[in-house]
């Protein structure tokens, strides 16, 4: 598996390339840790040229520091990816930090790893979260780390009968393996919607089963939940209940009317989930 990795000298950045050291991969990835200068976000558009306000002193000053930051943070991400004895290489791209990250990104096998803040706060301002850009961007499976690194002992995964939850799954059959001593507790999580009647809650318990039974027998220890409601609230609300270290959830999902008035589910809990989350395509 490809990993990339986004580090731009943050302890979010630090925290993304520890989750992936950590996370029990049956492969051990090759990564690619990544910093991106945006110098281009210095300069809003409603400024006018700096030239002629004087600014332009100040803004090279500020380029240096930035150049000089990318050579601190491609040495720390070099020593870490040592650390965690991860094979990789690191390097530096320069444009707007979302676009560099996806232009990197590999296919649907990869994985992108970033923190859901970081240092970029102006440009955040005006192109909205990086975090959420990617997730909803990119090509491959994205890991938005929100925690410093842990042992991963409980995952909530949510599934709703999709071919987006199918992926979700099979991302935890094929490419993580449970931990030995103790084993990983996965949650299968099926929210109802809040209409349904008793033949949608049978299909949705019904598919639940057959998704903990493969997980069973892969080796992990498997519980299951049902609820109602809206689905990123009621992930969230599970996530926080059972303690979950990380959501795994598809990057779609069945509900396209909800989705146009509400927003992705998986943007959603981007945002907004208490933990980890990896959303698989």
């Amino acid at each position: 598996m490809k990993v990339v990795v986004a580090m731009d000298g943050s302890k979010y950045g630090r925290w993304a390339a520890q989750w992936v050291g950590r996370i029990p991969f049956r492969k051990r990835p090759g990564v690619r840790a990544l910093h991106v200068v945006d110098v281009a976000a210095l300069r809003a558009p409603f400024v006018p040229h700096p030239a002629m306000i004087g600014y332009e002193v100040y803004l090279q000053a500020e380029r240096t520091r930035l150049e000089n930051r990318a050579k601190e943070a491609v040495a720390e991400a070099a020593a870490l990816l040592k650390t965690l004895k991860l094979r990789g290489t690191v390097s530096v791209a320069k444009g707007h930090v979302a676009p560099a990250i996806l232009a990197h990104a590999g296919g649907r096998g990869g994985l992108v790893a970033l923190g859901n803040r970081g240092l970029g706060d102006f440009d955040r301002i005006f192109l909205g979260s990086v975090s959420a850009q990617v997730t909803l961007h990119a090509p491959c499976s994205v890991l938005v780390v929100k925690q410093p690194p842990r042992p991963i002992r409980r995952i909530l995964l949510a599934v709703d009968g999709s071919k987006a939850s199918d992926r979700a799954l099979y991302f935890l059959l094929r490419d993580v393996k449970p931990a030995k001593k103790g084993g990983i507790e996965v949650t299968v999580l099926y929210v109802l919607p809040s209409f349904a009647y008793s033949e949608v809650a049978v299909t949705g318990i019904n598919l639940a089963h057959r998704y903990a039974d493969r997980l069973e027998a892969a080796g992990y220890r498997v519980k299951e939940a049902y609820m109602p409601g809206d689905p990123a609230d009621e992930i969230m609300k599970a996530a926080r209940s059972r303690r979950a270290d990380l959501v795994v959830a598809g990057a779609k999902g069945l509900s396209a009317v909800g989705r146009f008035l509400l927003g992705s589910v998986s943007t959603k809990l981007v945002r907004h989930c208490p933990c980890s989350i990896l959303v698989v395509r």
